[in-house]
């Protein structure tokens, strides 16, 4: 038994305006998830609550990332908040916001030493200056982590104090749930040559969770190091979870993400975990945050030393 640390991470500094005016409302994910009865369910042992950064969707000097240097700074303080919770002994559980909150915890748990990354998303989150035009867009980090977190990408947030490399090794990472992989204009396709595991939703569906639970196991077993899980919600069906910036078909089954991470998520070898972009502004009536909480619980409930409550009723 592990206590838990629920660390709240507000950010949407990493995710583009839908339109003009727009402000992405992942940063909500923390307090609807809350409302909806996360803390009862999971039991944590303490609850951390980082201040919410402001949110620009204008260029910025010295980068082209949307809101790069913002990001950089509410990293490294989510970074300081996460080691606190590993040095005490305690399993975080981060709650974003978006995908970039990914870089925080990862700085984290690399001061002790080498980290591995199941990285579970509807995308692989591989855009970097190799393959797209900087000049022409700003980037968001959202649609990055991965790249990022393997190396790729300005220094801004690739480089982070007292790490030497990348946070994260390429032979150290398994991607599972890709759903546009097997597409002909596929973004990020140059992930394919790297010694990344990748497993796309159409592998993971045909192998079963036992199948993909057997690779990615193998996978950390040769990595001989810790490692970190990452769920970003777009993975399962957008007739499931629509609330999300960039949903899609098909998804990984409910019960089989579980099937996948539970176990994971109770080894030893698993030093934490974070869940990101969930937008509850897509979500009025709280029926999906219900179904993320009853998710979550699913998953961590074995690390729980105190017996976990029901949620309230919606």
């Amino acid at each position: 038994m592990r206590d838990i640390r629920l660390i709240h991470a507000p950010s949407n500094l990493g995710l583009r305006p839908l339109r003009p005016g727009h402000v992405p409302g992942a940063w909500r994910a923390p307090e609807a998830l809350r409302k909806a009865g996360l803390a009862e369910v999971v039991a944590p042992g303490a609850v951390v609550d980082i201040e919410r950064p402001a949110y620009s969707a204008e260029p910025e000097p010295d980068t082209r990332l949307r809101n790069g240097h913002a990001i950089r700074r509410f990293n490294l303080e989510l970074a300081d908040a996460t080691a606190d919770a590993l040095g005490r002994g305690e399993w975080p559980l981060i709650i974003g916001g978006d995908c970039s909150v990914l870089l925080g915890a990862l700085a984290a748990a690399r001061r002790s030493g080498p980290v591995a990354l199941v990285h579970v998303d509807g995308h692989s989150d591989f855009r970097h200056p190799g393959n797209y035009d900087v000049n022409a867009m700003l980037g968001s980090a959202a649609g990055m982590d991965l790249a990022l977190a393997t190396g790729r990408g300005e220094p801004l947030l690739t480089e982070w104090p007292g790490i030497a490399g990348p946070l994260v090794a390429d032979e150290a990472v398994v991607q599972i749930g890709e759903r546009n992989s097997r597409d002909p204009g596929f973004a990020w396709a140059d992930i394919n040559a790297t010694a990344i595991t990748r497993i796309d939703v159409f592998a993971a569906r045909e192998a079963g969770a036992i199948g993909v639970l057997e690779t990615t196991k193998a996978v950390l077993v040769r990595a001989d190091c810790p490692y970190w899980l990452h769920l970003d919600v777009d993975v399962l069906d957008q007739t499931l979870m629509p609330a999300v910036d960039s949903p899609g078909s098909p998804g990984i089954d409910p019960d089989d993400l579980v099937a996948i991470l539970s176990p994971l998520a109770a080894d030893r070898r698993c030093i934490g975990m974070d869940m990101t972009i969930f937008d509850p502004d897509l979500d009025p009536s709280g029926e999906l945050a219900r179904l993320l909480v009853s998710l979550l619980g699913r998953i961590v409930r074995p690390l729980s030393s105190a017996p976990p409550a029901s949620p309230p009723p919606g």
